[in-house]
């Protein structure tokens, strides 16, 4: 069969399906496509809560309800090649889709780890499919000692979740010397650390699977430091890398492990190819070098500048860099970072200046589940803009962090920070007089007077 879409997106997670939803809004008079490998997808970040949060799987699934309210077609099937030169797409089912512009959304592919044994049974890596889930959840829930391998967001949240289900033995192996290293400095690693072992996860970093032992399935593991631990089963948490293999194939600008290359508007180096969402390259906001950023939340806004400016740059809403923004919950406790970490910063080459508040997230702190909160603000010492902050606390800490967002995006001062106004209420925030974003900043000022 041949088909001829003037828009065919390839890939139906998030950044496919706000693309086409986007593009349908600027460009109604376009025949748009949207192509998913998958029947039955889910939404990427409820993965872990799959486990126990909610009531069945199900719960969890990316409809098509989206694409179907915008009248955008989508078909399931694979793409195994895309020609340049005829703009012409081929699929698995042995399909032809010409396309005038095509959008690259096939995401990312689980990180293979080259661990002896770890093809048995018993390990599981983690796909964005329904049906596989479905499949594997009700195994993994049977069994009693599990090992998370990862101490990223992916590993840390599932590490919580399956911990929440009865009578299971839950373990977190990370090679590095801290949890969640990648997005926050030491003082949020261990808060987060702190949790999950209090809930009952055995938590081990600065060590590694250097052998997975069992017959047909696992049966246990061997330890970086000669130790061994019986195991019933593996999940791998040690997160993705973006899919490139179609791109490379077609002769696009690519970076390995990082993505396909893409300018501010998400073009490829075809002019009319665009790549977003896990796939594509991600570089930082203020260093500007490429970094391995895989959000839903990233992928969605690239999707609404691609899906805007296909034909024409409709929109000045160019992809100045990503700003890192992440956000994550244990157990009751709320964890986000946006921007560079200290230690990033410094690694980079910048001289900061850090302000840092401690306090509670209601007022007055009697009040009945109030949560102790911690904020981080680094700055520019020179300049006094803003780089980066990490928050923990209740539950309002979600958009504290959005806020920090917004204030690394606008490039403001430690002294706009200062003279903030907020809204504030006992049960929602922190006191007005002692709100952490103002008082960070303030200790900030303070730190480059001195």
């Amino acid at each position: 069969m041949e088909r001829k879409a003037d828009i065919l997106v390839l890939g139906g997670g998030p950044a496919g399906i706000i693309c086409a939803v986007t593009a349908r809004e600027y460009y109604p008079e376009k025949d748009i496509v949207v192509m998913k490998d998958v029947e039955n997808g889910v939404v990427p970040c409820g993965i872990p809560y799959m486990f126990a949060s909610l009531k069945s799987p199900e719960e969890n699934k990316l409809g098509n309800a989206a694409l179907d309210n915008s009248k955008v077609d989508c078909v399931v099937d694979k793409a195994v090649k895309v020609d340049r030169k005829n703009k012409v797409v081929l699929t698995d089912k042995g399909d032809t889709y010409v396309y005038n512009k095509l959008v690259l959304a096939v995401g990312s592919i689980p990180i293979t780890l080259p661990i002896p044994g770890i093809d048995k049974k018993g390990v599981y890596p983690i796909y964005k499919d329904l049906d596989y889930l479905k499949e594997i959840i009700p195994e993994i829930r049977q069994l009693k000692r599990i090992l998370v391998i990862g101490g990223g967001f992916i590993g840390v949240e599932f590490a919580d979740e399956l911990v929440k289900l009865e009578d299971k033995e839950v373990f977190l192996v990370e090679m590095l010397p801290s949890i969640l290293a990648n997005s926050f400095d030491p003082e949020f690693s261990g808060i987060a650390e702190d949790k999950l072992k209090a809930n009952g996860v055995n938590v081990m970093t600065d060590i590694c699977v250097k052998k997975i032992i069992g017959e047909q399935k696992v049966e246990k593991v061997i330890l970086s430091d000669g130790s061994e631990l019986e195991m019933d089963a593996i999940i791998l948490g040690t997160g993705s890398m973006p899919y490139v293999d179609l791109a490379n194939d077609a002769g696009l600008d690519t970076v390995q492990r990082k993505g396909i290359l893409v300018d501010e508007y998400m073009r490829t180096s075809d002019p009319d190819i665009f790549a977003i969402g896990d796939c594509a390259c991600k570089r930082d906001f203020y260093t500007r070098k490429p970094i391995p950023v895989m959000l839903a939340s990233t992928a969605t806004a690239e999707a609404r500048i691609a899906g805007a400016n296909l034909y024409k740059i409709k929109v000045v809403r160019e992809n100045k860099g990503t700003i890192a923004i992440y956000s994550t919950y244990l157990d009751g406790l709320s964890f986000g970072s946006a921007g560079l970490t200290e230690k990033t910063a410094l690694a980079e080459g910048f001289e900061v200046a850090i302000g840092v508040a401690d306090g509670v997230d209601m007022h007055p702190g009697t009040l009945p589940g109030v949560n102790k909160s911690k904020l981080k603000l680094i700055f520019s010492r020179q300049s006094g803009i803003i780089l980066g902050g990490q928050v923990s606390g209740g539950m309002s800490c979600a958009q504290v962090i959005n806020i920090i967002g917004v204030a690394i995006q606008k490039r403001m001062s430690s002294t706009e920070l200062e003279t903030l106004q907020m809204a504030t209420h006992p049960f929602l925030t922190s006191a007005p007089t002692v709100y952490p974003l103002v008082v960070a900043a303030q200790n900030a000022a303070r730190d480059m007077r001195s």
